[in-house]
């Protein structure tokens, strides 16, 4: 039997490009490093606002791509007129002109926005709550299990 990793663990970066490299390939990310990287590229603050989408590149050729990115609404403009320090930065990281253009699309929030915060429990839920859990002996147990029920039923719409 060859070398198999059963029962090791791995880094999810080494093994990152061999389980997504077909969907990340049909979406033009060949090298899953654009998105693996995308906050170190572009920094924190643009990341949470920008996503990458696809990269398409002209026929036969692996340079100036056009990046597309999904932002969110309100930012559109911002990214456009950082667009040349994007560029640069992305093609500083890969050492060539991997990109030549951004293409934005505003679909709503990036994927990695944070959600709303979820709502307050009112005073009769927060009451059963502990009445249901009141009976649990060990402090941790039901301290978590306090801590789950309030985000289930904070999620919950009246």
């Amino acid at each position: 039997m060859t070398e198999a990793r059963r029962g090791r663990l791995q880094m999810v970066g080494a093994v990152l490009p061999r389980i997504a490299g077909k969907t990340l390939g049909k979406r033009g990310f060949g090298e899953a490093q654009l998105v693996r990287h995308w906050t170190e590229i572009v920094g924190e603050r643009l990341a949470k606002d920008a996503s990458p989408l696809k990269l398409n590149f002209p026929r036969g050729g692996r340079r100036d791509g056009t990046l597309r990115l999904r932002v969110a609404p309100g930012v559109a403009l911002e990214i456009q007129h950082d667009e040349p320090v994007l560029l640069e930065r992305i093609n500083g990281f890969f050492g060539y002109r991997m990109v030549a253009r951004l293409s934005l699309q505003q679909t709503g929030p990036a994927p990695s926005a944070r959600p709303a915060p979820p709502r307050p429990l009112s005073e009769a839920e927060a009451t059963e709550l502990e009445r249901r859990v009141g009976a649990i002996a060990d402090t941790g147990l039901r301290t978590a299990l306090l801590r789950l029920g309030a985000a289930i039923l904070a999620t919950q719409r009246k």
